[in-house]
């Protein structure tokens, strides 16, 4: 059996054309799929049946999509693929603390969906498997990804998932300049067709919440590096 034939994907959206557009093609591509058309009902089904991934419509009737994921986001680790119908709400789904992996804006392909799906789920399963047991220490900061916890000076930081990968990764490559693409394809697991800002707002949410901690610094032109611990700013 395929390894996305044993995951469900939960999808919540209201229109039931999509929603129905959407199942078929998750289906076709082996996975099980689950469907509700409110916030209210994605939560219950999130807490009966904890699902693999959700595919999450921003605009809902009873709450809106930001305030599902927040709620998801404070009881379980779960991906979350948010589907917007307007550009300009895409940095208010990546910049929000709630940190949803990724977005789709509407309309779109649905094979760009599935793709989207295999990669989110790609990526997030190897990442705990194989970094139980891997810890990095940098000055005041302390990241441990078998747990997913990040502390400074002995407080508990919470990140984000995708906050927590796109860290994780900068530091695991320490000394190098890591450019904006090459953290879409490492942190994301696929390139974003060129758009970069949600590398730019992912690091910004990282360094407001480490403050002073934060090792990021910007390396102009090209992306983001880790600072020396010494050295360690918000640049």
């Amino acid at each position: 059996m395929a390894a996305s034939q044993a995951q469900t994907v939960l999808i919540v959206e209201d229109e039931a054309s999509i929603a129905s557009f959407v199942s078929l093609y998750l289906k076709k591509a082996g996975y099980g799929v689950k469907a509700v058309g409110s916030g209210g009902d994605a939560l219950a089904q999130v807490e009966a049946e904890q699902p693999a991934l959700i595919v999450l419509d921003l605009m809902l009737p009873d709450m809106d999509g930001i305030e599902v994921c927040r709620r998801i986001r404070q009881r379980r680790d779960i991906p979350i693929l948010m589907l917007t119908a307007r550009d300009e709400d895409i940095d208010k789904i990546i910049g929000l603390e709630v940190g949803a992996d990724d977005y789709l804006t509407k309309p779109f392909n649905p094979r760009e969906l599935v793709a989207r799906v295999k990669s989110i789920l790609r990526r997030s399963a190897p990442t705990r498997r194989n970094s139980e047991s891997a810890e990095i220490t940098h000055g005041d900061l302390h990241v441990d990804a078998g747990r997913r916890e990040v502390h400074v000076g002995g407080e508990e930081i919470q990140l984000a998932p995708k906050e927590f990968d796109l860290l994780w990764e900068l530091l695991d490559h320490r000394g190098l300049v890591l450019t904006r693409d090459q953290l879409l394809e490492r942190v994301w697991g696929y390139t974003f067709a060129g758009d970069t800002r949600t590398v730019d707002v992912h690091v910004r949410q990282v360094r407001r919440k480490l403050g002073d901690a934060s090792p990021i610094v910007t390396v102009w032109g090209v992306g983001y590096k880790v600072a020396p611990a010494r050295d360690s700013v918000n640049a």
